[in-house]
């Protein structure tokens, strides 16, 4: 996955008045922590943030802060706080990660192969329950999205996070429940297979 660069600037002033103050000029004010360094609370333009925040993968994505600490940090974003009005961002906290290091990232799902379902031919209806999920790697291999394969997949047919097949290097947090992802609801109505139609057609003549 390609690295997002951003430019931030360090915040010598904090609290409720000064984060009000950078938020007037078009900043927002964030935290850096972790990869035992102290933590850092810095600033980043709201319109480049904008281009991110709202993502589906911004949680997977791996950032370069530029302006502060050193050149070639890794930062993933770990919380976003959105105004209840405009749902402009209005802070972000984001996490060192250091080289070698594992980290818990969220990322989007995918489901594949939906004309191989016979649930889903048939008529049936993917409810999806979670479009996202959390799991555990090295920065270097974070995934764009985690791909569900729905070829087989039959009415009432039910995956769970233990079914999904992870690419290597790639887990489960500790202690993760074995929580549902989607299922395949069936129609009111069920189609019948097209071999079933000529069949009968055949059938009839």
């Amino acid at each position: 996955m390609a690295t997002v660069v951003l430019e931030a600037k360090s915040r010598s002033s904090v609290g409720t008045g000064a984060s009000r103050a950078e938020r007037r000029e078009g900043f927002v004010p964030c935290s850096v922590y972790g990869d035992g360094k102290d933590p850092e609370n810095i600033a980043i333009s709201r319109d480049l943030l904008n281009k991110y925040a709202r993502k589906s993968n911004f949680y997977s994505t791996v950032f370069e802060i530029e302006g502060i600490g050193k050149k070639g940090q890794k930062f993933v974003a770990k919380e976003v706080q959105f105004h209840p009005v405009t749902d402009q961002p209005i802070h972000v906290d984001f996490m060192r990660v250091g080289k070698g290091s594992r980290v818990a990232v969220r990322v989007p799902i995918t489901f594949i192969n939906e004309g191989a379902s016979p649930g889903l031919k048939r008529g049936g209806v993917l409810n999806v329950l979670v479009h996202e999920m959390d799991v555990v790697c090295s920065p270097d291999d974070i995934p764009e999205s985690i791909s569900v394969d729905l070829t087989g997949f039959e009415f009432h047919h039910t995956v769970h996070a233990f079914d999904i097949v992870l690419p290597e290097g790639i887990s489960l947090p500790h202690g993760c429940k074995n929580f549902t992802v989607a299922t395949v609801v069936a129609p009111t109505i069920i189609k019948q297979d097209e071999s079933e139609d000529a069949g009968d057609s055949a059938a009839a003549s």
